[in-house]
């Protein structure tokens, strides 16, 4: 989101122009994600509000910023930029405009460093605000609501079928000798499977880069929604317990959890998801190639 975005950006969410309509629609899910205390990325926003081009997320977004701000001058409270939560994948910022809207001078010439620095300070303020709701009735719009109460209890209570399957087992092997299938470097040693941490878990796959831990929960083609859901929980356990064994370890936290399936990630799925904040990466093609295989075998 470029400085001139957010200034050409109505200040009123109210009108029939796309940008503001889509404001109105964005503005609701950016409050889940404040509540929930976790970002949510351009391309995963885009995904789940239905625009085809998260690029097309800029003026929506400047608009929501002028309307927090007049909507802040007009009942003289301090109401945080919930559009900061909106953050590019690559960089793990939010769109360059908001310089515009945090009163940072010259923030477009920091380092990265010092920008994601002022950027955790605003995302505090963000999660710390408990108004949100007041905020969107003020803007004449409605919180979200999502029930996934059945699938949560349908998942609570399916029970284990006490064994591996081979589409689970292929996919997992497939996975550690394949790290460039969830997007991480082909420098990067084949996976460790079936990683045991001291809790007595075990993580499917787990790649080591640098001083970073990586942890990959698979789920074959023959998963279903429940099994998918359960797998979303599950990282959400390894990351923690992750780092925690990097503690003890006397090393720097330093870890991302993936969620890889073979598959489709389900529908009803998408806002647990972002809301949990999980990385998940879905319909992953298997190649079993012979150059795959030989390099597979060489590294190991």
């Amino acid at each position: 989101m470029k400085q001139e975005t957010a200034q050409i950006a109505n200040s009123d969410l109210q009108g029939d122009k796309l940008y503001l309509q889509r404001a109105r629609k964005v503005l609701p899910f950016l409050v889940r994600q404040a509540k929930s205390g976790q970002p949510i990325l351009y391309s995963d926003l885009a995904q789940e509000t239905g625009i085809s081009n998260p690029r097309n997320l800029n003026y929506p977004l400047g608009a929501i910023g002028n309307a927090l701000q007049e909507l802040s001058k007009t009942t003289d409270q301090d109401i945080p930029q919930i559009q900061c939560i909106v953050i590019n994948k690559d960089t793990g910022l939010p769109g360059e405009g908001i310089g515009w809207f945090i009163n940072t001078s010259d923030y477009n010439k920091l380092t990265k460093s010092q920008k994601q620095q002022i950027v955790n300070k605003v995302l505090a303020n963000i999660y710390a605000y408990q108004q949100w709701e007041w905020v969107l009735q003020q803007l004449q719009l409605k919180p979200l609501t999502i029930d996934i109460k059945p699938i949560v209890e349908k998942t609570k209570n399916v029970k284990s079928n006490g064994g591996e399957s081979k589409f689970h087992l292929d996919f997992k092997n497939f996975i550690a000798n394949n790290p460039t299938a969830i997007g991480l470097s082909e420098k990067i040693s084949v996976g460790e499977t079936e990683y045991k941490l001291p809790s007595a878990d075990t993580i499917d796959v787990v790649f080591n880069h640098k001083n970073t831990k990586i942890g990959v929960e698979v789920k074959s083609k023959i998963s279903n929604s429940e099994d998918i859901l359960r797998g979303i929980f599950q990282c959400v356990k390894y990351k923690h317990l992750i780092e925690a064994e990097q503690k003890i370890n006397n090393e720097q936290p330093d870890s991302r959890v993936i969620l890889a399936l073979e598959g489709q990630l389900p529908t009803e799925l998408i806002a647990v998801k972002n809301i949990l904040g999980i990385e998940v990466i879905d319909e992953i093609e298997k190649r079993h190639t012979t150059a795959t295989s030989g390099l597979a075998q060489a590294r190991q």
